[in-house]
């Protein structure tokens, strides 16, 4: 037989579950605004019902786990575009300091400074006697050597600054893991209890979102074997391993943070990166985690895209970076360039001057090419990957005092009229460095007559430099603007991804105020029903005691 008191525990369980529905859908429309916030819904379910002699009839509901609406795919695609979003966003970011610095096409530019270099030297050889032409020459000799000097110089501080937002980047991994691993500890105290700890989800999450565009991880559960007596709908503990950009291990995995499957003990292990010699704007060489070597930049992220722009000779790897490259490109073309120059100059004569000309730029490399022999030669016009030239380049002192001393002429005595070595001088701009490091033997024929052999006396220019001065420098720049573009056009395209997976995502778990606010009209009905049933009943029960049994007194 059903108990008198059955309709009021029926109706006391529908008033407790639409109250923790209540509370749920206040907790949805506070964190409405909640960066990383997840919605949650009460999963309500039926008691067990009571077998009446005419049947089973329903014990009312019981709220049951409140539980998150959440697609784990869409946040596998959501970090995986993401990732991209932080390594393209990085290189974007140091190409265009970069260009800021090369700053072509320009009036201030190389380019711009080249040209005037260039005129002046025209104009020493059609007025090779005029003093002022000559000064001319020397000054914008000078604004080149500074113009180089200063793109070096700024492009090295810029790979300074790389390196030391690598060491931050590094920081933030290792210390988002560390919070990871924080969290991973209070959600151990619950689980094991058969509870959701929904908001230390979500900040767990939230990081994981965060270090995912630092760096390409992949987020493995564990559901420890002394485990307490989980929900079956728990997370678990994360373990995050780092992989590579089509989500292989490297090698036998190398994880950031290790969950033991037995105990569910967990283990930090910090991320190193580390660069050539220790040294300042040394290429990174080695990427470490627990003492296991990554072996390439597949891993991606912010770290990859500053690692890339940075410079790095990893194991395995040939070993670039677009910083290195373009100091590098600096550093041969004024090499080759300041060497050729000397090399025409120190065959020409200054003003009225019996005696060859000094260099023109200095470079610190200093030989007495009249007593030198041809291996000493051969050596001082040898290129040294070392050396820092675009750095050290500048005009002979002796110039600057004394521009008589610039080496129009080609012949002893240097009279008024011969400009033939100036015009040689200005010929460099456009001449093929094939043809550099090169000297004009004379020889004779049967006859007698003075025959003008070009032998390669010095060696030959660094590899890697083809073309012309002027064309390899268009070059350059020229590839340097593909690579910005090619680097923004990448990075907003991925944008557009991240944002649509985003919305997905958020169209699924974020908090909609018109739904809650239906919600919170439902479950306010729901509960008002359930107290007027209790009502209801209550009259009933009044007019079986007090009522019932009086009829004829």
């Amino acid at each position: 037989m059903v108990s008198t008191f059955h309709g009021l525990e029926t109706a006391k369980r529908g008033l407790t579950a639409q109250q923790s529905a209540l509370y749920t859908t206040g907790h949805n429309i506070s964190n409405a605004n909640t960066k990383g916030y997840t919605r949650q819904r009460v999963d309500f379910q039926t008691t067990n019902p009571y077998n009446a002699t005419f049947g089973q009839i329903g014990t009312g509901v019981e709220p049951g786990q409140v539980t998150r609406i959440r697609e784990s795919y869409l946040d596998v695609q959501y970090r995986t575009e993401y990732n991209k979003l932080g390594y393209y966003s990085s290189i974007s970011s140091a190409l265009a300091k970069m260009e800021d610095i090369i700053n072509e096409p320009s009036d201030t530019g190389l380019q711009a400074v080249m040209d005037k270099f260039w005129n002046s030297l025209q104009d020493l050889a059609n007025n090779p006697q005029n003093s002022a032409t000559r000064q001319v020459v020397a000054s914008n000799g000078q604004m080149l050597a500074e113009t180089i000097n200063y793109y070096y110089n700024s492009l090295e501080r810029i790979q300074s600054d790389l390196g030391q937002e690598i060491n931050v980047t590094v920081g933030n991994i290792n210390a988002i893991v560390s919070q990871i691993d924080e969290l991973n500890k209070q959600i151990a105290t619950v689980e094991p209890h058969g509870k959701l700890p929904n908001d230390l989800y979500d900040r767990r999450d939230l990081l994981v979102d965060e270090l995912s565009k630092l760096i390409n991880i992949e987020v493995d559960t564990v559901i420890p074997q002394q485990y307490g007596q989980p929900s079956k709908t728990a997370v678990g503990l994360y373990e995050i391993r780092i992989v590579g950009a089509n989500g292989s291990d490297y090698g036998d995995g190398i994880k950031l943070l290790e969950v033991n499957n037995t105990t569910g003990r967990s283990s930090v292990n910090k991320l190193e990166v580390t660069t050539k010699d220790n040294g300042l704007n040394k290429p990174v060489n080695a990427i470490k985690v627990n003492g296991k070597e990554i072996n390439n930049l597949g891993f991606g992220g912010e770290l990859g895209g500053i690692i890339k722009s940075y410079g790095y000779q990893l194991p395995g790897e040939v070993g670039s970076g677009y910083y290195p490259e373009m100091l590098e490109s600096l550093n041969k073309l004024t090499f080759a360039f300041a060497m050729e120059f000397n090399n025409i100059h120190t065959q020409g004569y200054g003003l009225n001057s019996e005696e060859k000309a000094p260099v023109f730029f200095d470079l610190g490399i200093e030989i007495n090419r009249e007593t030198a022999t041809e291996t000493e030669l051969r050596e001082a016009f040898q290129y040294h990957p070392t050396k820092n030239y675009a750095q050290m380049i500048k005009v002979n002192e002796d110039i600057i005092e004394d521009p008589s001393l610039i080496a129009a002429a080609s012949e002893k005595g240097g009279f008024s009229g011969d400009n033939d070595n100036a015009f040689e001088l200005a010929n460099i701009f456009s001449k093929d460095f094939s043809e550099y490091f090169t000297e004009t033997v004379n020889e004779f024929d049967e006859e007698g007559k003075v025959i003008g052999i070009k032998e390669n006396k010095y060696g030959s220019a660094p590899s890697g430099l083809n073309g012309s001065f002027a064309s390899f420098y268009a070059g350059l720049v020229g590839d340097l603007g593909v690579d910005a573009q090619s680097a923004v056009r990448n990075q907003e395209n991925v944008q557009v991804l991240v944002d649509s997976v985003d919305y997905n995502r958020k169209s699924v778990s974020g908090v909609s105020l018109d739904e809650e606010m239906t919600n919170l009209v439902t479950f306010q009905h729901a509960y008002n029903a359930s107290a007027r049933m209790i009502t209801v009943i209550d009259e009933m029960l009044d007019r079986i005691i007090n009522s019932t049994g009086i009829v004829g007194r």
